[in-house]
């Protein structure tokens, strides 16, 4: 039935012939209350979710489907479907005498599975438009677009993690962040190169992951997209995981299946902006119910898409239902909520003239800020142990502190200036990083005003930037020791952890998202000692409290020296909240050899040598410290004591002295 489906769409004389007057008003469950108009007209409603949409039940012995839907400048709504033929009268709704713009009907027959859309009348002169259903839990394959029927109750086995999760997703614990996009982290190159489903992909990432010791799983946008470019990121369908991969259920197995690996899973939620497509949330009714009118303010010049109304009630409702629902059906850990900055400033790319300013003159979207400190509120207070996570690019103040003391409510905020700054440090050659070593130590004077999140992320290895081993200077092996130096640097560094697929083991190709990382390299000479390196350093990041257990207040993170530029040389000590343990960091980042290279020492005694990017088993030349070495009674740099160093080239050492 899609040809006559599409043929019916393109027939707008067929499409028209809904009757403008409502349906007669027939007796309808009850699944919408005075509590619910009241919640959703304050736009605080939550649970939209098991309210509109469509939805499988039996009524009076007779199976079939409840739908609903909010269009308040419709003139006529009616469901259409493979259950109907996509006769745009057959299945007419009737519109809620409660003033809440809802339409609703009951249609026996459709079952799971069944396709429909909405037909809608508009007031605005007549227009009519076939829209997928906002609330659906499951669309067609893209590019089909249908919304589909679909019962997603499952039987979660996950309770020992949920049971952890407060403790295992907490502030100080160690959270390194596997970043993967599904859709290309492996494919299968005998079937066409077809991408994996969920319950195929979900035992491989979760072996990969538990083997290199990553600690969480965030995964690109899964929520249903037209368009497989945007990554995800130009969502449609904000209830429902994107059907290229599996079913809901095939999606749950796929969180249930890292939680029983110890594994937290992190999603990508993208309330800034939303697709153009013409089936989407875009003019729903005939007018600007989910955007805003004016473009100034309701569409982005970036991305060319829509953006939502912060300020209208149901609106808000929509987006707090959808946040909801991923951690109460999905079990998910964290979102990632993308593109902050361009919600929390009405100039945001936009030139003088271009945006128009909030009630007070100024620049901030009041709107947005209120409904990113509702949905802090609502999702903390609701479930243990989660995390919402921005990625803000600008200073705008207090993004990780509670709403209770002026903040935004975000658990962490991705640090985008450390991960610009360090990327431009380790990209040039080593005989100018003299020149420029503020990159490195620039970002230890704002570490503590959020809880950063260090990211090595997707957007640095896209549209021409190349891969993270590409953008490292020298032949191969300088390739290779810079790298792993940049690692070392991250893992050391105050801040969690974010590291995108692929960096792992040194893929030379930029990231595609047609087609499966380069695992063969994994196996092959220096890619896989580099692999093993970042198995290192998760290893000894999980393990040594001095790494992570106080990375956001400033106690846990001291310089010994960062002024020798001329060396390129830096070296800091990393301590355990009761500073009993505290590991002591040195890096060369320069391709000569430094014997006899002073560093101050905060003890005396044995220092023993934990880390050397320059090991043998990980593609370094060898050099080292022998294991360790005596500090002596020597006071240098500001310490009372002193270690009498060898520092390969382009390396990062580090050494522990327990109390």
């Amino acid at each position: 039935m899609r040809d006559k489906e599409t043929d019916r769409r393109a027939d707008t004389n067929e499409l028209g012939r809904i009757s403008k007057a409502s349906a007669p008003r027939r007796e309808l469950p009850e699944i919408w209350g005075e509590t619910d108009t009241f919640l959703f007209r304050q736009g605080n409603h939550a649970r939209l979710h098991e309210k509109l949409g469509g939805h499988l039940l039996t009524r009076k012995g007779e199976k079939g489907a409840y739908f609903a839907v909010w269009a308040p400048n419709a003139e006529a709504v009616s469901v259409i479907g493979d259950f109907n033929d996509w006769e745009p009268d057959a299945a007419p709704l009737t519109l809620r005498e409660d003033g809440t713009g809802v339409w609703e009907t009951f249609v026996p027959g459709p079952g799971s599975g069944s396709l429909y859309k909405y037909f809608i009348r508009s007031k605005q002169q007549g227009l009519t438009t076939v829209k997928s259903d906002p609330y659906a839990f499951l669309w067609e394959v893209p590019p089909r677009s249908a919304s589909v029927l679909w019962d997603i109750s499952y039987e979660w086995n996950d309770r020992e993690w949920m049971e952890q999760r407060a403790a295992r997703n907490a502030l100080n614990a160690p959270w390194s962040i596997y970043e993967v996009h599904l859709g290309s982290w492996r494919r299968v190159p005998e079937e066409g190169h077809r991408c994996l489903t969920y319950r195929e992909i979900a035992p491989q990432v979760a072996a990969h992951v538990k083997a290199m010791g990553f600690t969480h799983v965030e995964l690109l946008p899964i929520m249903e997209h037209p368009f497989s470019g945007s990554w995800g990121y130009q969502t449609i369908g904000y209830f429902a995981p994107t059907s290229r991969f599996g079913t809901p259920q095939d999606f749950m197995y796929f969180v249930e299946h890292l939680h029983q690996q110890g594994i937290g899973v992190i999603l990508d939620w993208v309330p800034s902006h939303f697709a153009t497509d013409g089936h989407g949330l875009g003019l729903f009714d005939g007018t600007h119910l989910y955007e805003h009118a004016d473009p100034r303010q309701g569409f982005h010049p970036d991305w060319g898409s829509y953006i939502f109304n912060y300020g209208r009630n149901e609106v808000r409702a929509f987006l707090l239902s959808s946040a909801r629902f991923w951690f109460e059906k999905y079990h998910v850990d964290a979102f990632r909520i993308d593109a902050v900055a361009s919600m929390l400033y009405l100039d945001y790319s936009r030139r003088h003239g271009e945006w128009i300013p909030n009630q007070y003159g100024g620049n901030e979207n009041l709107e947005a800020i209120h409904f990113l400190r509702t949905l802090s509120e609502q999702l903390y207070g609701e479930f243990s142990g989660i995390q919402l996570i921005a990625e803000e690019s600008t200073s705008y103040p207090m993004v990780s502190r509670p709403v209770y003391m002026g903040g935004l409510g975000f658990g962490f905020k991705w640090n985008m200036g450390w991960m610009h700054d360090t990327l431009d440090y380790f990209s040039r050659d080593p005989i100018y990083r003299k020149y420029h070593q503020h990159c490195l130590t620039f970002s230890a004077w704002y570490a503590w005003h959020e809880n950063f999140i260090l990211p090595l992320s997707h957007d640095e290895i896209v549209h021409g930037k190349g891969s993270l081993i590409a953008k490292m200077p020298g032949d191969d092996w300088q390739k290779f020791a810079n790298l792993r130096a940049l690692f070392g640097y991250m893992f050391f560094f105050v801040g969690h952890k974010l590291l995108f697929m692929g960096g792992e083991f040194g893929q030379w190709n930029e990231w595609y998202h047609e087609v499966s990382l380069d695992w063969h390299l994994a196996s092959e000479g220096r890619h896989n000692q580099l692999l093993q390196w970042v198995r290192s350093l998760n290893q000894l990041y999980g393990q040594e409290r001095a790494l992570y257990e106080d990375n956001f207040t400033g106690h846990g993170f001291s310089w010994i020296d960062f002024t020798d530029a001329e060396s390129s040389v830096i070296s800091f000590l990393r301590k355990s909240k009761d500073g009993r343990e505290q590991i002591l960091c040195a890096f060369n980042l320069t391709p000569v050899p430094r014997i006899g290279y002073r560093v101050g020492a905060p003890f005396a005694g044995y220092w023993r040598e934990i880390a050397n990017s320059d090991a043998l088993e990980f593609g370094g030349s060898g050099m080292g410290n022998l294991g360790g070495l005596e500090a002596d009674w020597l006071p240098w740099q500001g310490q009372p004591h002193s270690l009498n160093l060898t520092l390969p080239p382009l390396s990062v050492l580090a050494f522990k002295r327990t109390l």
